[in-house]
């Protein structure tokens, strides 16, 4: 008689060059989570691939890092968008030998800039006195292309994503990023396999930063995503989660 049919689960087989890669970790911006990863989370070919979903009261770059690192294997990809690429210079910065390569979308590495502050204070008044859906609906429009601003459809899942986070945490977060440490000399130390990217339409980290990023980083490939705003996770899913394919695969 035949053998009776395994019950294991299939394994992949120890031979498969993207079972031997380490996992790729997703981090989110401002007052986001887990969900402007989704499209990504889900369209992409790798083995392992884990969204942050929040910074847990984090009121640091650095206490952002070691969430990040406390919750990370030991060596691993990395990806961030906005605020979350900033955190992520940071992970580079305090455990280098960790990250095997680094994505660093619609950020910035620049110190806090004149008016920055008054600007975000501004912002944290708003939700104080009218309520963070005032806030949001101040801040996050211009965030995406202009075309988009006004597609209800589009807009109200990320309004709404963003009201759930909550007025302290905005706080806590502009904090952190008013207390920002300089990230641009980490640039020319970053060996490994780097990807930089930006929406065309981005106003609040335009591609000429970006050019500058990734002038500095040895071997960087540097992609910008046409009639995209800042948030081009969910603007553009399929062009991010190409040019991340191709980062990992690289």
């Amino acid at each position: 008689m035949p053998p009776a049919p395994s019950s294991k689960p299939p394994v992949t087989p120890m031979n498969s060059n993207k079972a031997k890669r380490p996992p790729l970790y997703l981090l989110p911006g401002l007052i986001c989570d887990a969900r402007v990863w989704r499209d990504q989370v889900n369209g992409l070919d790798w083995p392992e691939v884990v969204a942050i979903n929040a910074y847990a009261g984090a009121r640091t770059m650095r206490a952002m890092a070691e969430i990040v690192l406390a919750a990370a294997p030991e060596r691993f990809a990395l990806a961030g968008h906005s605020m979350g690429g900033r955190v992520a210079l940071e992970v580079f910065r305090l455990a280098p030998e960790r990250v095997d390569r680094l994505a660093l979308l619609d950020t910035g590495v620049h110190p806090v800039q004149p008016g920055e502050r008054e600007k975000r204070m501004a912002l944290v008044e708003i939700g104080r006195q009218q309520g963070m859906a005032a806030l949001v609906d101040r801040w996050l429009p211009p965030m995406v292309h202009p075309a988009r601003r006004s597609d209800d459809a589009f807009m109200r899942p990320w309004r709404e994503m963003c009201i759930e986070a909550g007025l302290e945490t905005f706080e806590q977060q502009v904090a952190a990023l008013l207390e920002r440490p300089d990230a641009g000399p980490l640039l020319d130390a970053i060996a490994c396999p780097a990807l930089v990217a930006t929406g065309r339409q981005d106003e609040w980290s335009p591609v000429a930063q970006h050019e500058e990023i990734a002038a500095r980083i040895p071997g960087s490939t540097l992609v910008v995503f046409e009639d995209t705003g800042h948030m081009s996770t969910v603007e553009s899913p399929g062009k991010v989660t190409a040019a991340l394919q191709d980062w990992l695969e690289a």
